[in-house]
This record gives C-alpha cells, structure tokens and sequence, in this order.
C-alpha cells in the first residue's frame, strides 16, 4: 500500500537518513523497506528557528502494518495513486476533436487525447516558441509588438513567460500526474518533491516544444499563427469550427484560449453562448531587491546557501471583505510588458529557472467584484481594458506607470531610488490615482501599510511599482455542466484559465485534462 510520513522535521543541512531517521521516530518504527522524500517544504516564520519539513514515502513489511499506522497517527496516511481513470467510449460521432489554444489546458488536454488514439486538431492563435521568443525579445529590447505572438499568446501559453510556478490550492491526485509528465518531458526531477515548485521560463520552453512533439508524433496536429475566428452552431451543439485557412467538422470544441482571448469571448457572446462576470483583480508590481526580501524572510540566515531564494504570499482584507493581496511572486526576476492588445499597458513578472536577478518582484493587486464594474458579461474585459488604454496614455506608450512606493503615498509620483527596475521599455511616473479608481488605489496603499507589519522590505518606500497588472485572472467565466460543457451547446468544452476554471499552470493543466476525459468518455476515438 506504502504511507505518507507528513510533518517530519528537519534542521538546515540535515541528510536523507536523518530525514528518514526522525520520520521513523515519529511513528515509533525502527525500520522500513523502502523510505524516500515526497515533498519539502521550509518554514521561516520564526528566525531562530528556520527548518525544512518533509513529507516522506515510505513501505513497511506489511499492507497490515501501513494500515494500522494510518489509523492511529493523523499524520500518517495511505498513498493515493495519481494515475489517469480513462473510460473510452465506442460512440462514433462525426468530425474531429479541436482544441483551442495551446497553453497548460490545451497541451496537456491534448497529450491525454493523442496518447489514448485521438488525432486532435489545435490551434494557437501565437506562433511556435521559438517564433514566439524572438517576438517578445523584439518587443521587450523596445521594437515591433506582435499582437498574435506575445507573453499572453503563443505556444505554452502566458505560464511560458513567468516563473513557471507548479504551485496550487486544489487537492488532485491529477496533480501528481502533471508533474510526473512534465519531469518526462524534460522538466528538473525536483519539481516532484519541492512544495513550492517552479521550472522557470527558460527551461519551460523546452518541455512544451517536446509536449508538441509527442502530440504530432501520434498523429495530433498543432496548427500556430491559427486564430479561431468562429462557431457554427446547430441543434445545440457546435458543428464546425472556423479559423484561418479553413474550418473543419468538429465532434468536439475544446476552448482552453487563456485569459486574454478578449476576441473569443465576443465572438461567444455573439453566438448566445452563456458567459457571465467573475472575480478578478488588478494593481501593480512592485520590485525590492532579492537580498532585501531574503533578510526579511530569514533574517540572520539570509544568504544561507542551503535556503531558497526567498518568496512570500502576503494578503488582508478590510471590513467590508475586500482583499488586496500579492500574487504570482518572482524571486530573482523581472517585470515584464505584457500586453496583448495594441494601444494598451500591461505588467507581469517572470524568472528564470536559476531565479538570480538581483531583484525580486511581485503582483500587489485589489480584489475586483461584478458589483464594482456591472454585471454584464464582459464588463470586466471592459474595465481593465480601460486602465491598459489610460496607462498608455499616461506613459506615452508601452512603458509602464511607475512610481516608488513613497512617492504613491505621499501622491507625488516619483522614480527617485537607487532600485534599477526590470521593466525593459522605461517607466514614467505616474500618479495612480489618475490610473485607478479610488477603491483600487485605497486598498493598494492600506495593503502595502499592512504588508510593511509583516516584511520589513515593504516598508521600504523606494521600492518601485510598476503598472498596471491587470490579467490575474480571466474576468469571464464560460459556465458549464458538471459534465463540463458549455451550458449553451453540448460539445463545447471551456477549459483552464480562460474559461474562468482555473488560476495558473498546474490547475489549467488538471481541468484541461479532466475535460478529455469526459470528451473520451462520450466519443471513440
């Protein structure tokens, strides 16, 4: 059966045997048949007292014995497999499996259906990584931007250019899954065991090019520089997919298009498929240099080469449960420009696996309701689109609203620090409250006053913001079934992020998947 060991804890420096030695002495055993470290995590919270903790595999002699230990320890459990549960209908229906976008939904939705004798047709509105890499650099060293090829489109999708970050709050044994297919599509064997993993831009990259690979090595095709452009639709169901160069019959449409197909969702509302609002947020990012945060997290360890580079998730909320909260935390790494639509501003932070830039960055944003903006179905796509275009017009162009935290306070905007910002086209500065509005710029300031209580590096007021953030999250939700189709047509499949389902790499990944299956239980191949 084999258990998991959870809660075992171990001093900086201590080896694998110690690890094992002390998760035997918390269930009173002096030896197992097999012991290995499943996850790893560090608490920090107390300075004095910085330690690893580990969740150790381990086999006993007996299924018996692994039995026994899991009922009298709670913090002994057995193993759940993370393996797939396919169920493979011999329906046949006519017309292929399409998937739109090739971002952690639509890859992994795609591997799933290729490697179980479905052909599926995807299309990526944004060209193939390499494309795509020279795109961004262009438009990053202050050239050309490329509406179709981008840090929001392209092969891989946004997660390509961000810190690759494997973290998530669902609890699926799907997850498992997904990082054993990344480890064998060339991602580091330590995103297995590290609670707080991530593969970093650059190696990312090469992992989703193999993903492609496989899919068109068992006979799926991956067509870049390919927009969806429309549905037919008939009976209640979608029955061709349109997009440039031609359209084909579909059995099945997969949208897996990513937060920022702002087109796609029009082109839904068009067609009388059900959107409606949700959550989203927006805000800015703010940079300190990594050795500021690695102090305020480690204190007299920092610099500790046995410690990661220091990370936080900070969040709090007013009286009225408005939250303001950091998000997307990029140590080592750079704030980058990410817009998606011409005549629009829009941050984001990414790192490199090594994470060693010498500043560190993250998203510091304002919880945003339907009740803020309208409850129309696209007035969110419509509210942070307004703060893009104001952006551009306050920086000139694509540089971003710049400010160091004292000058957003004191609203004097000001560049005034010896901080060098990561945003490659230049900030301006930028006096935010002209950016956002009054409810944005007042949880912004409370949340930096209340972050400043937990790391001393927010209380720094020549820390730099740079904005606005505004593609957190999809602000439009695709609503569907619990056999997870559209509540509009019955074989249009909204996935991952885009579709409202999903918040980052590994929970796009498991909901792309998850909607495969229930494709592959309801067709044959």
């Amino acid at each position: 059966m084999a258990v998991l060991i959870r809660s075992v804890k171990a001093p900086l420096g201590a080896d694998e045997e110690a690890v094992f030695e002390a998760a035997l002495k918390k269930t009173g055993r002096k030896n197992a048949s097999l012991m290995k470290i499943h996850k790893t995590s560090l608490d920090a919270r107390k300075h004095e007292d910085i330690h690893f903790v580990h969740t150790v595999y381990a086999e006993f002699e007996s299924s018996a014995a692994e039995e026994k230990l899991a009922r009298r320890y709670d913090f002994v459990s057995p193993v759940v497999k993370g393996g797939l549960e396919t169920v493979i209908s011999d329906k046949k229906v006519s017309g292929r499996v399409v998937i739109a976008g090739f971002g952690p939904a639509g890859m992994f939705a795609g591997l799933v259906l290729a490697e179980n004798g479905y052909k599926p047709l995807i299309l990526e509105r944004g060209g193939r990584i390499e494309d795509r890499v020279r795109a961004v650099r262009q438009f990053m060293g202050g050239g050309a931007f490329n509406e179709r090829s981008n840090i929001q489109f392209g092969e891989g999708g946004a997660g390509t250019f961000s810190d690759g970050k494997l973290t998530t709050r669902i609890k699926d044994p799907l997850c498992r899954y997904v990082l054993e297919q990344l480890v064998r599509f060339g991602a580091p064997e330590e995103i297995l065991v590290k609670a707080k993993a991530h593969i970093g831009t650059d190696k990312l990259r090469g992992v989703v090019r193999a993903v492609r690979e496989r899919i068109t090595e068992l006979g799926g095709e991956v067509r870049f520089d390919t927009k969806l452009y429309d549905i037919v639709t008939h009976g209640g169901r979608v029955e061709r997919a349109v997009f440039e160069g031609g359209e084909t019959e579909c059995s099945a449409l997969m949208l897996a298009v990513g937060h920022s197909a702002r087109d796609t969702f029009e082109m839904l509302c068009r067609k009388g498929v059900f959107l409606e609002p949700k959550p989203f947020s927006v805000g800015a990012r703010i940079e300190h240099r990594q050795a500021a945060v690695d102090a305020s997290l480690y204190g007299e360890h920092a610099g500790d080469p046995l410690l990661p580079k220091g990370e936080y998730q900070l969040s709090w909320r007013n009286g009225e449960g408005r939250g303001v909260y950091t998000f997307c935390m990029c140590p080592g790494g750079y704030v980058v420009p990410a817009a998606s639509e011409q005549g629009g501003v829009v941050t984001n932070g990414m790192s490199e696996f090594a994470r060693d830039g010498d500043n560190a960055n993250s998203a510091v944003v304002v919880g945003v309701s339907p009740a803020d903006i309208g409850s129309g179905a696209l007035d969110g796509v419509d509210f942070a689109r307004q703060i893009e275009r104001r952006a551009f017009a306050l920086s000139g162009g694509f540089k971003a609203c710049g400010t160091t935290v004292g000058g957003f306070l004191s609203g004097r905007p000001s560049l005034d620090t010896d901080l060098v910002p990561t945003y490659s086209l230049g900030l301006e500065a930028v006096e935010y409250r002209k950016l956002f509005p009054k409810f944005v710029t007042d949880m912004l300031e409370t949340g930096l006053m209340q972050f400043s209580k937990k790391l001393a590096c927010f209380g720094d007021r020549g820390a730099l913001l740079s904005a606005p953030e505004t593609r957190t999250s999809s602000p439009v939700r695709i609503t569907r079934t619990d056999k997870l189709h559209s509540l509009s047509l019955e074989n249009l499949y909204p996935a991952g992020e885009g579709a409202g389902y999903a918040g980052g790499i590994m929970s796009a990944a498991v909901d792309g998947i998850r909607c495969a299956l229930k494709i592959m239980a309801s067709q044959a191949p």
